[in-house]
């Protein structure tokens, strides 16, 4: 695992998310990236579902921790999942009610073993602590429950080719940069049991993307697709894809 250092402080992180340009935080539309990023995320957000669906078909409570705008637990409810949420973001929080779905600043309110399925949407690499984290998921989560955590992979092709211009990198925001190998350095000890992993094919592309532009100042689609697209082909023999969701089981 890598670590951002210096890492800003807990009072100095809210400060790097207030940006038009940070889409998770606005359902921006602005621009063609924008617009691609909107589209992929649609589709995403039902292969999202059915892969909980197929692992946990009776379909019970979840929660979104970094839940942003809501569209994950809006799927999930038009699904007939009841559904909460997790956003610090308050401008976040606000766009997701009106949608409809109501999320809460903290897990301040919830009981213990209340949720069926927890999932963490590229959360992990933002929170400050990672133990205290993982303690908390372990406490709100039912005994035989599914946690789902997504993160960016370091080890991935597009990573090694574009280098400290790599977009998924994003400090100082990201505070914590993972490998496969990191991961089942961080759930040892712990009450969980990773079960599966799933690779999300189209972070290369949008990831190559923000790194071309990061690189060269301009928007290369071409170049984009070309390392997203070989990034992926390698992945088929590494497992090393740019971004991975590691699935969990609670054992108790």
């Amino acid at each position: 695992m890598l670590i951002t250092s210096p890492k800003p402080t807990v009072e100095e992180l809210p400060f790097y998310y207030q940006s038009e340009d940070y889409i998770s935080h606005t359902d921006s539309r602005k621009t063609l990236t924008d617009k691609i990023y909107q589209q992929v995320k649609k589709f995403m957000l039902v292969k999202k579902i059915k892969w909980i669906d197929k692992k946990f078909p009776e379909r019970g409570r979840i929660l979104d921790i970094g839940a942003g705008t809501g569209d994950f637990l809006l799927e999930a409810k038009k699904r007939g999942w009841k559904v909460n949420g997790i956003e610090p973001n308050i401008k976040a929080r606000e766009l997701a009610l009106e949608k409809g779905v109501k999320i809460d600043k903290d897990a301040g309110n919830f009981k213990s073993g209340k949720f069926d399925v927890i999932t963490m949407w590229h959360v992990l690499e933002h929170v400050p602590d990672l133990r205290a984290q993982v303690i908390e998921v372990e406490h709100l989560l039912k005994k035989g429950g599914l946690l789902i955590i997504a993160v960016p992979n370091f080890k991935s092709y597009d990573a090694s080719y574009y280098k400290e211009d790599w977009a998924a990198f994003d400090v100082p925001r990201h505070l914590w940069h993972f490998s496969q190998n990191s991961f089942k350095h961080l759930f040892s000890g712990t009450g969980f049991k990773q079960s599966d992993f799933r690779p999300l094919m189209f972070d290369s592309f949008y990831v190559s993307l923000l790194s071309e532009k990061n690189r060269t100042g301009k928007t290369n689609y071409l170049r984009a697709a070309f390392i997203g697209l070989k990034s992926n082909f390698k992945a088929r023999f590494t497992s090393e894809y740019s971004s991975i969701a590691y699935f969990f089981r609670k054992l108790g």
